[in-house]
């Protein structure tokens, strides 16, 4: 099992075309995955085509997506919008069949890039802070031994579907989640040693306990008083996994970067993610990232369905979990 930043690597086949890979290891492949091999491709964009703006970081995304991706080589083409000075905007496309020429996109956005490190400008405090507060991370250290009073290891659910989830470990608050919409969560790769660097936020965008898993009218022993919290969480787990499992295809993703990740990169990152209205098989979701100390590093907003698993798989090879590229949407 190759490293995160080996799975998300592009190559350059001219100044504007780069080449992909998806591997296995994240099905779909995963959005907040592609998401990533995106701001790969980018941030190679802007260190050799426009090398001379020093732009390396994406600020800004917005992505749609329009068809399921698949498996194998994916083509990402790159069209400069607005090369400037302080910021640039490019329009990209990810094809994946053979002629990218005449393929249909499967995913398409914008993405704006400048350097976090030479911003400067106006600076004002907001006072914003999340409501309500987490609980206290007290050490990363005891994260890792178990030991630790407010948090523990979440084992992922559906790991065989959702291979994705398999690549980070989440550690949850042991009380419980702070409301029937709403996740917390402390994150980090599983691979031991692998940090998050800064391409690695559209995939920490993209990976948290699902909503409605969590919610108290799918998982009742949850929502039960009586109950120890940790044992309702276990209950609710053992309940979920007898079930089928839900897909949540996201049809848009938008994501701002409010500060750059250190060179070397994190271990740890702390993600809340909740939901305003779950309808019709409808739902948003509101994502923020911070960095141990508290500081917000991203925010992100999607709009994502909820089917049934079965139709994320091709008539073919259902039960596989391989997903081929017939080129239908996604929906």
């Amino acid at each position: 099992m190759g490293s995160f930043a080996e799975a998300t690597a592009v190559k350059a086949l001219d100044s504007h075309h780069y080449q992909a890979n998806f591997p296995d290891d994240y099905t779909v492949p995963h959005g907040g995955f592609v998401t990533s091999c995106f701001l790969s491709a980018t941030a190679l964009h802007f260190s050799t085509t426009h090398a001379a703006r020093y732009q390396l970081h994406a600020i800004a995304l917005h992505l749609t997506f329009l068809r399921r991706t698949a498996v194998g080589p994916a083509h990402i083409l790159i069209r400069d919008v607005k090369i400037g000075r302080r910021t640039s905007t490019v329009h990209v496309s990810l094809t994946q069949a053979s002629d990218a020429a005449t393929a249909e996109p499967s995913v398409v956005g914008y993405l704006t890039q400048s350097n976090l490190h030479a911003e400067e400008g106006l600076s004002l405090s907001t006072h914003w802070s999340l409501h309500p507060a987490p609980a206290p991370l007290l050490s990363t250290q005891s994260l890792h031994s178990g030991d630790n009073k407010n948090w523990t290891l979440a084992p992922p659910l559906h790991p065989k579907f959702r291979k994705a989830a398999n690549r980070v470990h989440f550690y949850v608050p042991r009380k419980g989640q702070p409301g029937p919409a709403m996740a917390d969560e402390w994150v980090c790769f599983s691979q031991p040693g692998e940090r998050f660097k800064q391409e690695s936020l559209g995939f920490v965008v993209d990976q948290f306990p699902q909503i409605v898993e969590i919610h108290p009218s799918t998982s009742p022993a949850s929502s039960s008083p009586a109950i120890d919290k940790e044992d309702q969480a276990a209950n609710g787990r053992r309940k979920q996994e007898t079930k089928k499992p839900n897909w949540y295809p996201t049809i848009l993703l938008n994501m701002e970067v409010k500060k750059a990740l250190p060179e070397e990169g994190v271990e740890w990152l702390f993600v809340r993610v909740r939901a305003k209205k779950i309808e019709n098989g409808r739902m948003d979701l509101e994502v923020v990232v911070l960095d141990e100390g508290g500081d917000l590093v991203a925010v992100s907003n999607h709009v994502c369905l909820i089917l049934d698993a079965e139709r994320n798989m091709s008539r073919s090879e259902k039960g596989s979990g391989i997903i081929t590229g017939t080129g239908e949407s996604k929906l």
